[in-house]
Formats: structure tokens, C-alpha cells, sequence
């Protein structure tokens, strides 16, 4: 399926054109979505580069969000109870390497990868998310005990940086946030 590129708005609509309010002083919130869609598309517009921010979000707010959630559960708090079918716990990695694994085998058969932009942003989604519930259980499976709240728990803390620290330098690239600031 051939991807329709999005046509870049001209004059006083392109995104270089920064001064939100119009002529008689007021402010537009239509014009200002529109810019911010120009801007989106100018630096997202390939498929690659949206993947890279999507799985980035994807990370840290699944990873804030697992770590709010097991804080939860250690406090017994909230609705939030460990996942124990027979007795056994399952831990969250487990669903992380499901969901990676999931997204490998789409992308080995160029699904979310050539296709329209639905299934690239899902895909990349479900990879963002799944390498945060992995790597925030990385001690883990490094040391082959469960130390999640132990000293050695750190390393999953370490690991998450290190991992997201490329994920974002992946994204952030020049220009967007710079474009995005200096509006």
C-alpha cells in the first residue's frame, strides 16, 4: 500500500512562521494544532523515525507506570495484587518478552514495518512497552534471584537508563525539539 506523504502548509499556516497570535492579536488554537501536526510530520513523517519516538514513550511511561504499580503491591495498595495462577508467581518480564517476541516475529514477516502507519505505531508501542518490563526486571534475570527490592535491584534502575538514554538520543536527533522551543 503506497503511503501518502502529508503536504507541507505554506505562508503564514507553515510551521516557520512562529508568531502564534494572528494579525488583530489574538491567538488561534486551530492554527496552533496545525503548526504542531507541520512540525510532527516534518520530523516524524518517516515511518522509522515515528517508530523511534513511539517505543520511546512507550518505555518510560510503561516503566513508570510497572514501577508505580509494584510499589503498589509491596504497600498493598490500590487494586493492584501479584499475578500467582497455582501458586506461582509470573513476573511482569514475563509479559515483556512475550510482547518482544511478538513484535520480532511481526517485523521478521515486514508487518508494522512497510505497511500502513496503524500497525508501525502499534508494533512500536508494544516494543517500547515490552523492553520496559523486561529491562525493569533486568537483576532478575541477571542474577538469577529475585531482587527486585534488594541492592541488587539497582542494576534493572541501570539498565532502563542505559537503554532509554539510547532510545532518546535516538529520537531527539536535531531539530524537532529545538523547532518545538523556540516557538
Amino acid at each position: 500500500m503506497a503511503e501518502v506523504e502529508p503536504t507541507e502548509p505554506t505562508g503564514s499556516d507553515s510551521p516557520a512562521h512562529t508568531g502564534s497570535p494572528h494579525a488583530n492579536g489574538e491567538f488561534s488554537p486551530e492554527r496552533d494544532v496545525r503548526d504542531l501536526q507541520a512540525l510532527y510530520y516534518k520530523h516524524f513523517g518517516d515511518r522509522r523515525k515515528e517508530r523511534q519516538l513511539l517505543s520511546t514513550g512507550a518505555f518510560f511511561t510503561t516503566f513508570a507506570a510497572v514501577r508505580g504499580i509494584t510499589h503498589a503491591i509491596r504497600a498493598e495498595r490500590g487494586p493492584f495484587k501479584n499475578i500467582t495462577p497455582g501458586g506461582r508467581h509470573i513476573h511482569h518480564m514475563t509479559f515483556g518478552i512475550t510482547g518482544l517476541l511478538t513484535v520480532g516475529y511481526l517485523w521478521l514477516l515486514e508487518i508494522g514495518v512497510a505497511e500502513d502507519r496503524r500497525s508501525s505505531r502499534v508494533t512500536s508501542l508494544v516494543y517500547g512497552a515490552g523492553a520496559a518490563l523486561t529491562l525493569d526486571e533486568f537483576a532478575l534475570w541477571l542474577n538469577l534471584e529475585d531482587d527486585y527490592w534488594t541492592k541488587q535491584g539497582r542494576e534493572s534502575i541501570d539498565a532502563v537508563v542505559l537503554f532509554g538514554s539510547l532510545l532518546s538520543l535516538s529520537v531527539l536527533g536535531k531539530g524537532f525539539l529545538t523547532e518545538l522551543l523556540k516557538r
